[in-house]
């Protein structure tokens, strides 16, 4: 399935309609990045401690879960914000297996906690790029990540798996040469019993797959557009929302529902990088990525309460540091499966909020 080219690209304003959905401030943290629900548990780090708390108590306390030790100049590096954002410092990424270890990705390395210890373990180094953006858990406790490197000679890209909780990985599934750029990200759904694959990043490279959960069969569902270039994918009961991360075209929302129809949501007002549900509300992120198209130098979250109607319910100003070096401005959202009421996001690179979560509760009309 291809999505159809739409109005020429241009740059959006925040949709118009009301989505059922405002949120009040409810608690803010610096120095503090948000990885993964689990349940009612958020974790979180700062730079390479493991931290996680309960926000939906009416006093927020954060406790250290454990640590992981870097090369000694990355101690060094991730001890102030620009330092941090300069060298990318600090965990990228969190997965929780039903078995209770928790799976890590980290500038390099993908890292592994065993339940009752206290330092993650590498164990597995990677050859090529930094880090992956994501790693998916299927229901039975296996995990998977997808490489994401520059690839400019267009290789073939590997998905890894684990099937013993995160201690050795291997290839399960690999692109071909010349299919794709890198993955973006692996998402299960546990209403499809599948995962959804998004790839990048040019033409037919731009695709959404599905993979079976043990990646015997993998198709493609939509591709060939920029359309079709997306990071954010959020599985709900009715089908599956993502958003398009191109900085060639105008962005936008879209819903595959479970009967294969695709519909196009709201346009966003820039590149759309984290998405999450809390209750029955599905929340975006865009990131500030200046180019023709994306002239906005704003990160918005935009939301729903219902699917239907879409807003943009809060902006945060790009700072003045370069976004090359120091990263481009962006709204962090957790992984995992939350159980609770609030909204939990990470600004980064913004004005008066650079690497600061900030806690959300809907407001009732």
């Amino acid at each position: 399935m291809a999505i159809p080219p739409e109005e020429p690209p241009r740059n959006a304003p925040p949709p118009k309609t009301s989505s059922g959905l405002s949120l009040t401030s409810i608690a803010r943290f610096p120095k503090t990045r948000v990885l993964a629900w689990d349940g009612d548990v958020l974790y979180a780090s700062r730079g390479y401690r493991l931290l996680r708390c309960r926000p939906g108590e009416a006093t927020i306390h954060w406790e250290e879960v454990a640590r992981f030790s870097p090369v000694w100049w990355r101690r060094l590096t991730s001890a102030s914000r620009l330092g941090l954002r300069l060298m990318r410092d600090g965990f990228h990424g969190l997965a929780v297996l039903p078995s209770g270890e928790l799976i890590a990705a980290l500038p390099g390395a993908i890292a592994t906690l065993r339940p009752g210890e206290r330092e993650f373990q590498v164990t597995h180094v990677l050859q090529r790029g930094t880090r992956p953006l994501n790693i998916a858990v299927a229901p039975d406790g296996r995990v998977f990540w997808g490489e994401y490197f520059d690839n400019p000679g267009r290789d073939a890209v590997h998905v890894y798996g684990s099937d013993d909780h995160g201690a050795s990985w291997k290839v399960v599934y690999s692109f071909e040469n010349n299919s794709i750029r890198h993955v973006h990200n692996i998402v299960c759904d546990p209403w499809g019993d599948c995962f959804w694959v998004l790839t990048g990043d040019l033409g037919a490279e731009c695709r959404v797959l599905r993979a079976s959960l043990g990646w015997g069969r993998v198709e493609s569902v939509i591709s060939g557009s920029q359309q079709a270039r997306a990071v954010a994918a959020v599985p709900r009961k009715d089908g599956l929302y993502f958003a398009s991360d191109t900085p060639l075209e105008q962005n936008y929302i879209f819903k595959l529902d479970r009967q294969g129809k695709l519909a196009r949501l709201a346009e966003t007002h820039a590149s759309v990088l984290c998405g999450c549900a809390v209750g029955d509300a599905v929340f975006f992120t865009t990131m500030v990525e200046p180019s023709a198209v994306n002239l906005d130098r704003t990160v918005g979250l935009y939301g729903s309460a219902d699917s239907g109607e879409w807003s943009r319910l809060l902006s945060w100003k790009k700072d003045r540091w370069n976004e090359r070096l120091f990263q481009y401005g962006n709204a962090f959202l957790p992984g995992g499966h939350g159980k609770t009421d609030v909204l939990a996001l990470t600004t980064v690179a913004t004005e008066g909020s650079d690497y600061e979560t900030s806690f959300w509760r809907r407001r009732e009309p």
